[in-house]
């Protein structure tokens, strides 16, 4: 089976089995404690950065999703598109990870290819982007047998229309999913041309308790065109069409609530004027 390479083991996460694993080993001690009630998750919000950064918060999502029942699909959602931006989707082959390649969903994956307009990537002709790929040893360590189907989808309307179709799909073919949505929040500081509220601990306030807080309202009502609106006018989420996405998913496939587990930015390890938040959310 043709394998897609992973490009940012290595530098973004560790490029071994090993090494991974006693990372994750380190974020599961870090989120020892569950999510509100005893139910199961159908999918959530996972942020995007280097594990350095932000492993912790994604780690754990991917571990509170498990449950006793075997997942046959994990959906990914991500990719840093604009609102005028084409979908893309990876439909055959297998997505390289350091604990070992992770299959395609082909049927799945086919039938959106054929009911949706999307780029199709390949296993050698792809684009290089960091949100889904930095969720896959996560996804082959806690759901070791599960297949993928991996996405790239805009900040736009159609992909809650993909988001639906997924649900509709997986629940037609009999497959039990989990659906996640990539994105990291504000991008603030000279870094990335967002110098709104000047520079210090005013600012990294604003975007901890008010930027950032308006987008995370509205994954956890879990309003997907709130999502996608926030993303496009107040800059708080580079991949909104991805969270929107899979709530709208998730919502689909029954989801009535959802919760927080973690918030932290990259200036809690790295304090600096550019700096980056970053959310976990369940439901």
């Amino acid at each position: 089976m043709q394998t897609r390479k992973a490009i940012f083991a290595g530098d973004w996460y560790p490029g071994d089995a090993a090494g991974c694993e006693r990372e994750i080993k380190t974020f599961l001690e870090e989120g020892r404690q569950r999510p509100d009630g005893d139910r199961s998750f159908i999918g959530g919000i996972v942020p995007h950065a280097g594990w350095y950064f932000s492993g912790s918060i994604a780690c754990n999502v991917l571990h509170w999703l498990q449950d006793a029942e075997p997942v046959d699909v994990v959906v990914i959602f991500g990719m840093h598109l604009h609102s005028g931006s084409p979908s893309y989707i990876m439909a055959e082959g297998a997505w390289e990870t350091p604990f070992g390649p992770i299959e395609i969903e082909q049927t799945m994956a086919g039938e959106l290819a054929e009911e949706f307009s999307f780029r199709i990537e390949t296993t050698d002709n792809f684009t290089q982007d960091n949100t889904i790929e930095l969720q896959l040893p996560f996804v082959k360590y806690f759901f070791k047998d599960a297949k993928l189907v991996p996405m790239g989808v805009p900040p736009a309307r159609k992909s809650l229309e993909i988001g639906k179709a997924v649900a509709d799909i997986a629940t037609r073919l009999g497959r039990r999913v989990k659906v996640i949505g990539s994105t990291d929040l504000t991008h603030y500081g000279n870094n990335y041309g967002f110098v709104v509220k000047g520079t210090g601990p005013a600012a990294v306030d604003w975007v901890r308790d008010e930027n950032d807080r308006r987008v995370i309202d509205a994954m956890l009502a879990m309003d997907p065109d709130s999502v996608i609106s926030e993303a496009l006018e107040h800059q708080n989420a580079c991949c909104g069409g991805a969270a929107a996405a899979a709530i709208a998913a998730a919502k689909q496939l029954g989801a009535q609530k959802a919760q927080s587990i973690a918030y932290a930015t990259s200036y809690d390890k790295s304090p600096g004027d550019s700096f980056v938040g970053y959310v976990g959310i369940v439901f």
